[in-house]
């Protein structure tokens, strides 16, 4: 097509691809493509966008493989959801020891609002002054209490989010399904770490005992952080999987 042609021919251009990856973000990110949505067919968006069926063939591929559409044979591609077998396998990696992988069941959780840090501020990039949700949670995997959450949330992104309690297990499909907010990514950094006393009496542990320590960053469709996780595992029971493909 035309359009194609044009911007190829242009120095520094940004391939066509990416415009119409792109914009499927954005009408995602807008709203008018939530989770679950079916899109429209190859051909059909081909003809909206004023490109090519190959052009829309490769922006669909990278956004599936970005884990932003699936696609089902037969059945259409769709905006991906957090369902809890995508939360479980994208989004939690501990597994218990010879054991096979399972949802972590809620034990424990709090939630409470304080102004934020600066290192909050400064991290989900919020006003000085600015408030957060801070949700604590205790987590089991099997029949004793393995993980010690605390999540770091902008109160103005989440209002009223105290209004949800109990808060649900699946946390980041509440994000999804009441505020709009999809968690697409996440980067988290290990180490280990003597435990802290209040987390010890929670694992059942010793104030010292090693624990494995996980501050992850989670990032939304355009990519700005929209949660911070603090997660304190007991790993005499359960060890942390990376599949690295």
């Amino acid at each position: 097509m035309a359009a194609d042609t044009d911007l190829k021919a242009k120095p520094g251009y940004n391939p066509l691809y990416r415009q119409v990856k792109q914009r499927l973000v954005d009408r995602m990110a807008s709203g008018d493509l939530p989770p679950g949505a079916v899109l429209p067919s190859e051909h059909e968006l081909a003809r909206e966008l004023e490109v090519s069926q190959g052009t829309v063939r490769k922006a669909l591929a990278e956004l599936t493989a970005e884990n932003l559409l699936v696609r089902q044979q037969g059945r259409g591609t769709f905006v991906a959801e957090h369902d809890q077998q995508r939360t479980l396998f994208q989004f939690f990696k501990l597994r218990p020891d010879g054991g096979s992988i399972q949802w972590p069941e809620p034990v424990f959780s709090r939630l409470a609002s304080r102004r934020a840090s600066t290192r909050e501020r400064e991290m989900l990039e919020l006003p000085s002054g600015a408030t957060v949700w801070r949700i604590l949670r205790q987590r089991a995997i099997g029949d004793c209490t393995d993980v010690v959450e605390r999540i770091t949330l902008d109160k103005a992104r989440f209002p009223d989010l105290d209004a949800h309690k109990p808060l649900p297990n699946n946390i980041y499909r509440l994000y999804e399904q009441a505020y709009g907010q999809t968690i697409v990514r996440a980067a988290e950094e290990l180490r280990a770490v003597p435990a802290r006393a209040d987390d010890a009496e929670a694992l059942g542990c010793r104030p010292g005992h090693p624990v494995l320590k996980i501050d992850r960053t989670a990032f939304g469709i355009t990519g700005d952080v929209i949660e911070m996780r603090e997660s304190t595992c007991l790993t005499d029971r359960v060890h942390y999987l990376s599949d690295l493909r």
